[in-house]
């Protein structure tokens, strides 16, 4: 599932016309997902990470907890180590690149498919180090990019995206993925959690 309806569709018959394979549904966005899986029961779900309402992550770690039969594969914009944790923590078997082939995807999927993992052990290995030693972990908020702090104190003075696109001079869907991304390195889920987050860091709480 993808919240882009060309690239969904652009996904489903490259899958579609492959051997062995058959697509069993899809949808634009996490609730739709949510409703679709567990009733579609796939082998293996591929999960955008950014969707209008939430993200893959989100929808993997819902799916896994009612479902853990069901495998899933994140596709992502995005290269950076606190999205792949996450992916990794909500029981993601997979995390691909939106830049990856045809081919190398369905490998992936096939692969998947079989039960083996796409997931670098070394990269699970240096999350769990992360988990052993949570001391040695900057803070969140250190977490964050110059503009992703940007972006939290605008969120917690209650702006919205477009409000903050038009302070930033930057395309609203733009601020979306800002958004996104800063709530995974957060680990929060609503824009409302970073908000209150952000409040509390700036009274010292």
């Amino acid at each position: 599932m993808d919240d882009h309806e060309l690239v969904r569709r652009g996904l489903v018959d490259l899958l579609k016309s492959e051997p062995n394979i058959t697509v069993v549904g899809e949808a634009g966005t996490a609730a739709e997902a949510l409703r679709r899986i567990p009733s579609t029961h796939p082998d293996v779900a591929l999960l955008d990470g950014r969707l209008p309402d939430g993200s893959g992550i989100d929808v993997c770690r819902e799916i896994r907890s009612s479902n853990p039969e069901i495998r899933c594969v994140i596709l992502t914009s995005f290269d950076d180590d606190e999205a792949l944790f996450s992916a990794i923590m909500a029981g993601a078997s997979g995390y691909l690149l939106k830049e990856v082939g045809g081919s190398s995807l369905v490998a992936g999927i096939r692969q998947v498919a079989e039960g083996r993992s796409l997931i670098d052990p070394a990269v699970t290995q240096k999350l769990l180090d992360r988990l052993r030693n949570p001391i040695r972990e900057v803070s969140k908020l250190d977490a964050l990019t110059p503009r992703e702090r940007e972006i939290l104190d605008l969120i917690t003075d209650g702006y919205t995206n477009r409000q903050i696109g038009d302070k930033l001079f930057l395309a609203e869907k733009t601020v979306k993925n800002y958004v996104s991304i800063l709530l995974t390195k957060l680990g929060m889920q609503r824009r409302t959690q970073a908000a209150v987050y952000g409040a509390s860091v700036r009274t010292g709480g």
